[in-house]
């Protein structure tokens, strides 16, 4: 498997430009078990995602300069939830452009919902209408010509402003409106959604811009189950060598083609030519 790795390293970088040359990408991060000493620790599994591919970055630390080495200088939209190493990126210079994740509100307010259900379910409600205008106009799938693209966009930004837009504003008002206690469970979403209330917002004025990051999330399940089976990583090589496998086998789910044979397609390529990069999308031409 290490040398199957090293043979597909081109691969893998060519993957990871791939994705950071997209306009918008989804960022998200979950724990890895670093297994040296006697209880291990816990190690980073940074994942960041564009329509059709997605790329693993295994790290010690889940810090501001964590991220950076993760995003490489990136400049676009990433999708995020509120983890403050994204933000502090986006502060730090005018490249990158910091949208925030509506489900993550969601979830606030659905676990607030036991304890506070007649504001939460107003704000649910509202957050619901959202995602029905989503459903009402998604993108063009990946690999659409260009003017099937331009079209979805042009019709999803249309229903945005028309619908969105006024059900936007009920949530700022309705925020305003409550009365809780700032440390009770739906003050704290009320002050969560605020708190991101521009990144919030950004989808408004750029269909690009998905309602919500759960596509990365999506994408981690593998990583996740993967986990569970094999608990982590013994040395720093292998965190490497996982996040090559899985960044390649993911990214030949979403599109479309069988991991196994795109596996076997890109090491060949890479042994016949040493250095040769091949995506799985290749595989559908």
């Amino acid at each position: 498997i290490e040398a199957l790795a090293t043979v597909l390293e081109p691969t893998y970088a060519a993957l990871r430009q791939h994705v950071l040359a997209a306009p918008v990408i989804g960022a998200d991060e979950t724990w890895w078990r670093w297994l040296q000493g006697p209880s291990g620790k816990r190690w980073w599994a940074w994942s960041v995602t564009c329509e059709d591919a997605v790329a693993y970055t295994i790290l010690e630390h889940r810090s501001q300069e964590a991220a950076r080495q993760v995003l490489n200088g990136y400049g676009g939209i990433v999708l995020a939830d509120g983890y403050g190493a994204y933000d502090a990126l986006a502060r730090a210079g005018p490249r990158l452009t910091l949208a925030h994740c509506w489900a993550h509100v969601r979830r606030k307010f659905v676990a607030a919902e036991p304890h506070h259900p007649t504001p939460c379910g107003e704000v649910l409600d509202l957050i619901g209408q959202l995602y029905a205008v989503e459903r009402a106009c998604p993108l063009a799938a990946p690999g659409a010509d260009a003017a099937e693209q331009t079209a979805a966009r042009e019709h999803r930004a249309t229903l945005r402003a028309e619908r969105c837009t006024p059900i936007v504003a009920e949530l700022l008002a309705w925020a305003h409106r409550q009365r809780v206690l700032p440390e009770s469970s739906v003050g704290k979403a009320i002050s969560y959604m605020l708190g991101l209330w521009l990144g919030l917002t950004r989808f408004l004025d750029d269909p690009r811009i998905p309602l919500d990051n759960n596509a990365t999330e999506r994408g981690l399940r593998g990583l996740v189950v993967g986990r569970k089976n094999h608990y982590g990583s013994r040395s720093k090589r292998g965190t490497e060598v996982a996040a090559l496998f899985y960044s390649l086998i993911e990214t030949a789910k979403l599109a479309g083609v069988n991991p196994k044979i795109y596996l076997l397609e890109a090491t060949h390529a890479a042994l016949r030519t040493p250095g040769t990069a091949l995506l799985p999308h290749a595989l559908l031409t």
